[in-house]
């Protein structure tokens, strides 16, 4: 089993960003040093919690109620932007960059923001921009912006993705008796358990992406904890990738065929398969018979905090 953080430096969330107070967005950077100051009044919703659905049923015969499950609905997070160039003559590159980072686009991006030294992530999308255009505009090209950002998944993410590896279960191979024993003994190489703990270090749960790689028949993967499990009805050659992405419920054979409709009865829902807050101990297995040691199952994920 191997475990190792990905490279994050590049296109990654918060790759720009050097100073506690900064926020980067659509590859603009926001706050200390930059002509895009952050207002005294900061960040609204990045740190509150947010509004939550509740399954709660009213008691008929008593008071009160016999609680349900809760699900936290989209983040809203708000800002307020001073647009400040520090000369008039780059007034209107400093304000088309604005514009340009800030417009409609269906297509989620990464929202971070770093405070006391901790850099978290939304996925988001601008759904208010305000640009009074007064005198000042006019002038000198400042104005005090106000930003809206809905974050779908209202989770906060750490910039850093995390991935662990590890091949189907093997035995040991023993002693060798031939053509005698030595001392010291050779006693081969370690087994493998097929087994990989993984560890969410935030207070929420997150949604990993997992790849399953041939050759290898009926792969699974399986919470041991609670046994609740991935699996699939499906032969991989050498060459072919199974990507789970649980937090999109899609099941792709290398990276376009969808295989959604090989989940076995079994097998849970994608959406369902998250890993709480801690260490989660997964167990990668196939179907029986001999082991190709070419097959393996990674695991990436990203911890989550609300």
């Amino acid at each position: 089993m191997t475990v190792a953080q990905l490279d994050t430096t590049s296109g990654s969330p918060g790759s720009l960003i050097t100073l506690d107070g900064q926020i980067q967005w659509a590859g603009l950077l926001l706050g200390p040093g930059t002509p895009y100051e952050i207002a005294a009044s900061g960040l609204t919703g990045w740190a509150d919690l947010p509004a939550l659905d509740s399954g709660d049923v009213l008691r008929p015969d008593q008071h009160g109620a016999w609680p349900g499950a809760q699900w936290a609905q989209p983040r809203t997070v708000s800002a307020t932007v001073w647009l400040l160039p520090d000369d008039v003559s780059r007034a209107d590159a400093v304000i088309g960059d604005f514009l340009g980072a800030t417009g409609v686009n269906s297509a989620e991006q990464w929202l971070a923001v770093r405070l006391h030294g901790r850099t978290l992530a939304c996925r988001a999308r601008v759904s208010q921009r305000v640009v009074p255009t007064d005198r000042t505009y006019a002038t000198q090209g400042a104005a005090k912006v106000t930003l809206q950002w809905t974050c779908s998944d209202p989770r906060r993410y750490d910039v850093a993705e995390w991935t662990a590896r590890t091949g189907l279960p093997a035995p040991e191979p023993g002693l060798s008796w031939e053509p005698g024993l030595d001392w010291p003994l050779d006693w081969g190489v370690a087994g493998a358990t097929g087994n990989i703990t993984v560890t969410n270090e935030g207070d929420a749960p997150t949604a990993p992406v997992i790849e399953f790689r041939g050759p290898v028949t009926l792969p699974s993967l399986t919470r041991v904890a609670d046994g609740a499990k991935l699996q699939y009805d499906i032969t991989l050659a050498d060459t072919d990738v199974l990507t789970v992405d649980t937090s999109a419920g899609t099941v792709l054979l290398n990276g376009t065929a969808s295989r959604l409709f090989t989940a076995t009865p079994d097998s849970l829902p994608e959406y369902l398969f998250q890993l709480a807050p801690g260490p989660t101990s997964l167990a990668f297995r196939a179907a029986p018979g001999p082991v190709d040691p070419g097959a393996s199952v990674g695991v990436s994920w990203r911890s989550a905090r609300w």
